[in-house]
């Protein structure tokens, strides 16, 4: 595919949104239930890939080892050493930019993290730095996912909310692993659920196998896969590299020539899968454009039945709250109606607390 033929479909797209697609959302008001809306930046931006993992898994080290370098705020330890969300991207020198300046820059693509406040913003900043890999690509480092309630509580911000934000914009998630943290917390379990809808972007890293022999990276294979598979609810296996992103080349590593022979196949595959993400992005945000376009209809139709439910003159209220108490049952006459599959109707838990802060007799016609 051609960069021409590329931007001619992605400003195509991006008429499509502002003429036919945006006053819909604007009408129903479907940045505040669904999608935040969409801007110039939000099609022009380099595709993005995502690093998720417990702390000390090697997310800082695995993009160090692709770029071949440091990048500006990294840090590395044993303990939780990462305690923002990172964008790594290309610039014309090598600074860090604080969260609550990257947020409002009209040329960047993360207006939408406003929504997450100060105490988000503050844990949020852009590193940049020239580098050929950056030019296409820009990652994603995240905090050290918690495994203790009282350690996860401590967190003054929605960070699931915040990887789901992220996970709706990046071309490929990678969750990390290592040998000796296969367990999934609670923390873990509640973000890698926040993905749900994104399965085919999520790749799964077994970094640090160096760590134990080959017997034990069986069974230690065998256990992250029937870890995964009581979280991730999806009919196909994850698609696991095995290897040791560290800055140490698999070569140099002390195993096994079988191991070592593995470890560099392995590297390969990923770095293909990355090689391949600038030409999948445009088939992506096609299919993305598609699904948002399906989300902003069903979201219009729920919208406009609930205000034709709602009384002329007296018992607004209470008809409201009894609408928001059966809004499974009005799902369904929607579906009937209109005959819409299940499958496109949001959770009704969360359009329920979303929906109760609104006054349904003042959306538009």
């Amino acid at each position: 595919m051609s960069l021409n033929l590329v931007t001619s479909i992605i400003d195509g797209l991006k008429k499509l949104y502002l003429e036919k697609l945006k006053p819909l959302e604007v009408t129903y008001k479907f940045n505040d239930f669904v999608l935040p809306f969409l801007t110039n930046n939000d099609f022009d931006a380099k595709p993005m890939v995502m690093l998720l993992g417990q702390y000390s898994t090697g997310k800082t080290t695995f993009i160090k080892h692709l770029l071949k370098t440091s990048y500006p705020g990294a840090h590395i330890g044993p303990e939780p050493t990462t305690d923002k969300f990172v964008v790594v991207m290309s610039g014309p020198d090598e600074r860090s930019i604080p969260g609550n300046t990257v947020a409002v820059q009209a040329d960047m693509p993360y207006s939408g993290l406003t929504s997450f406040g100060t105490a988000f913003l503050s844990k949020f900043e852009c590193s940049q730095m020239p580098h050929s890999l950056l030019d296409h690509i820009t990652f994603v480092d995240t905090p050290g996912v918690l495994s203790g309630e009282k350690q996860r509580s401590q967190r003054s911000y929605d960070f699931t909310g915040v990887t789901s934000w992220f996970a709706a914009k990046c071309d490929l998630i990678l969750l990390l692993f290592d040998p000796h943290k296969l367990d999934i917390s609670d923390e873990f379990r509640h973000v890698i659920g926040s993905l749900r809808g994104h399965d085919d972007k999520i790749r799964v890293v077994l970094n640090k196998a160096n760590q134990v022999d080959h017997q034990q990276l069986m069974r230690v294979y065998g256990a992250l896969l029937w870890s995964l598979g009581k979280v991730l609810n999806t009919p196909e296996v994850m698609r696991v590299y095995i290897g040791s992103f560290n800055e140490k080349p698999a070569s140099e590593a002390a195993i096994s020539p079988l191991v070592k022979e593995l470890f560099e196949k392995e590297q390969e595959d990923l770095i293909s899968d990355l090689k391949d993400i600038p030409k999948k992005a445009c088939a992506r945000r096609i299919n993305e454009f598609v699904k948002r376009a399906r989300a902003a209809k069903i979201h219009a139709y729920i919208i406009s039945h609930l205000k034709k439910e709602m009384p002329a003159m007296m018992g607004k209220a209470k008809t409201q709250q009894r609408l928001i108490n059966n809004l499974q049952d009005e799902f369904e006459k929607i579906q009937k109606e209109f005959r819409l599959p299940a499958g496109d109707f949001p959770n009704d838990d969360q359009f329920k607390e979303i929906l109760s802060s609104y006054n349904l007799d003042k959306f538009e016609n």
